[in-house]
């Protein structure tokens, strides 16, 4: 085989994360490829995703409602209700670490799923559940800490691609849903990617429509895949 080349793969059918009534298939790019490292940045640009050392896209049978989508770094500008969080969490301590295994994050990543995800399979977690989720050996991934005098309030696992961030997955102290700690996390992605000129982050998969995938559209203006090409996302208007 040449060495150019990078194999695909097709997983197979998977009950679906957002549609109960649906399986789902995944196209992901062979994990044990040498050039994984070095495509990755262009996979996120073409609308790929990556958990753990899996870089993925869905494909799935007579279904397409899964998009990429992105935000345009220097293009967005804070609504109020997005300033008002930013002033609730000015108390919030912000440091950029190596990802990383610690007893600390595993004991805020495991309220985290048992209050969010309760019975949905990832409230068991296991410490080696959380490198092979989050984070891999070739990945160019960074921890954001959000702390409160010194106490762990969120973690925003981040890829620092070359053609911007990838938000991978946050995870919060269920007990502080005040704050508003998720749209925070995309609010101080944001802000880092702009501070590091970088011109996108990248938030995954948008679903129009769907409950979990709201808060996205907050986040304006947001660009979405469709037919290979990145356009920008305008809300269906009903009369």
């Amino acid at each position: 085989m040449r060495s150019d080349v990078v194999r695909l793969f097709q997983t197979l059918p998977h009950p679906c994360g957002y549609f109960s009534e649906r399986t789902a298939q995944n196209i992901v790019i062979d994990p044990s490829a040498p050039q994984l490292p070095h495509i990755y940045d262009v996979a996120v640009q073409r609308g790929y995703r990556r958990a753990g050392g899996h870089v993925y896209h869905p494909q799935c049978s007579g279904c397409r409602a899964c998009v990429a989508c992105r935000v345009p770094v220097l293009d967005f500008k804070a609504d109020r209700a997005q300033r008002r969080c930013i002033a609730r969490n000015a108390d919030i301590d912000l440091r950029v670490v190596a990802a990383a295994y610690t007893p600390e994050y595993f004991l805020l990543y495991q309220r985290y799923l048992c209050a969010r995800h309760p019975d949905g399979g990832m409230d068991d977690a296991r410490p080696e559940d959380f490198a092979r989720f989050l984070y891999t050996a070739w990945s160019p991934t960074r921890f954001v800490e959000f702390r409160h005098r010194g106490r762990l309030l969120a973690l925003a696992v981040t890829d620092f691609c070359a053609s911007g961030l990838s938000a991978v997955y946050t995870f919060f102290d269920p007990d502080e849903h005040a704050r508003g700690l998720g749209t925070f996390a995309i609010l101080t992605q944001l802000r880092i990617a702009r501070e590091s000129m970088l011109d996108y982050l990248y938030l995954g998969f948008w679903i129009e429509g769907h409950p979990k995938m709201h808060y996205k559209a907050r986040f304006q203006p947001l660009e979405v895949m469709h037919d290979g090409a990145w356009r920008v996302y305008e809300p269906v208007v009903v009369a």
